[in-house]
């Protein structure tokens, strides 16, 4: 290796740190990240968890139907939220690549309607959340993709930690939520076909009233009046009768085993989509020159590829249901200030994973929700009842506390 002769002034302002590594051929850690006090990791990873597990209560008590409407409301926010970051930060380098991390998650968020219709929330929620740890996880600890690695600094306390979070997934889905009809709002479902554009429709394809939760998602669908759903259901035969149109789609027509092996796999490919939502933010970091360090930078880009997969795949579901796709109007406003809480969320993910790493934020982002979420379904919607069902929340809390704190002790601050 050629030698080259550096002369140095100890006197010299411009000397940096950065340039003593360069000529040393120090190993040290890049000292990048010394811009954000390594607490402030921890702070944007609680941050993070709180509006994840409290993101979807605005959206509770509303109908949004079979998710696809409510879905692109939600990130239509998102991108409101990205773009309020984008300006604060003064309006950095948007690089095109890093549209893609959204995209990948949101064809994930896209498979849950499907998954929940195959194999149920609860094994659905366990598969897709395993993989979705496990995919981010992998990504920063073993450096995938052509991103850098970014090791803990403790490798035994992170496995740990990576263990007992994916264990704590298993345990949640264990939890049964019972919860009643009482208090759903009623909406209407607007058909927006050609002939009656104005026509409401009150009620149509609408199975009796579930609820579902996770950190990521809440699909809501309900029916209060029984009375009149038999009449409904009556004049819904009719229709399909007259004109040929069945709601059915082809998953519903599938026998068991062919559900189970495709929500399975549609649950385990839509966590590694959604555990590579901030990889090509950080390819680009990585790997492209002058590329900013700063998370916050990415998080535009990031959103504008949730929006555009997402509006293109609603147009899909538009053309496919022959210009006549569900509407639910008073989800609305609910949803565009979920999608709102969830874009802080994920900003101040990328925050975390960029002070703590992948390999650490993630076990804690990726569980810490369910906690939250957990505590609001006793507290305060009282879908989580009887003796059984606090022991195994109970539990599985135990377990994602302590999974998360060894994660958290297998960082250290970087000593630059």
């Amino acid at each position: 290796m050629a030698s080259t002769a550096v002369t140095m002034s100890t006197a010299g302002p411009d000397f940096t740190t950065t340039d003593f590594m360069n000529v040393t051929g120090s190993t040290a850690p890049n000292c990048d990240k010394s811009d954000i006090p390594f607490f402030w990791g921890f702070i944007t990873a609680a941050i993070a968890i709180l509006f994840y597990g409290t993101n979807f209560a605005p959206v509770k008590k509303f109908d949004t139907g079979d998710g696809m409407f409510f879905q692109w409301v939600l990130c239509i926010a998102i991108w409101c939220s990205g773009l309020v970051v984008q300006a604060i930060r003064g309006s950095p380098t948007f690089y095109p690549l890093a549209m893609l991390g959204g995209l990948l998650w949101e064809t994930g968020n896209i498979c849950v309607v499907p998954i929940i219709k195959t194999i149920g929330l609860g094994l659905g929620l366990c598969i897709w959340g395993m993989t979705n740890l496990l995919s981010g996880w992998a990504t920063g600890r073993f450096g995938l993709f052509g991103t850098k690695s970014d090791p803990p600094d403790n490798d035994v306390l992170n496995d740990i930690g990576v263990i007992l979070a994916v264990s704590s997934a298993v345990i949640f889905a264990m939890v049964k939520n019972e919860v009643s009809s009482s208090g759903i709002d009623h909406t209407v479902t607007v058909d927006v076909s050609e002939d009656s554009p104005l026509l409401q429709n009150s009620g149509h394809h609408i199975p009796p009233y579930t609820s579902t939760h996770t950190e990521n998602h809440d699909i809501i669908v309900f029916d209060n009046d029984r009375a009149r759903g038999n009449s409904i259901n009556q004049m819904e035969k009719d229709k399909i009768k007259r004109d040929g149109n069945d709601d059915s789609t082809f998953i519903d027509k599938l026998n068991p085993t062919s559900k189970r092996i495709i929500g399975v796999s549609l649950s385990a490919v839509s966590g590694v989509f959604y555990g590579q939502l901030f990889t090509p933010a950080i390819y680009v970091q990585d790997n492209y020159d002058g590329a900013s360090s700063n998370a916050l930078d990415y998080v535009f880009a990031t959103f504008t590829g949730i929006l555009a997969s997402s509006t293109v795949y609603f147009l899909i579901y538009a053309a496919f249901t022959g210009n006549n796709p569900k509407v639910y109007p008073r989800a609305i406003l609910p949803g565009f200030l979920s999608g709102l809480m969830w874009g802080v969320a994920t900003a101040s993910w990328f925050v975390a994973n960029k002070v703590l790493s992948e390999a650490v934020a993630f076990p804690i982002v990726t569980t810490g929700p369910g906690v939250v979420a957990s505590i609001l379904g006793v507290l305060v919607f009282k879908e989580i009842q009887g003796r059984r069902n606090i022991l195994i929340l109970l539990c599985g809390m135990t377990v994602t506390i302590t999974g998360s704190v060894l994660a958290g002790l297998s960082k250290k601050a970087s000593k630059c």
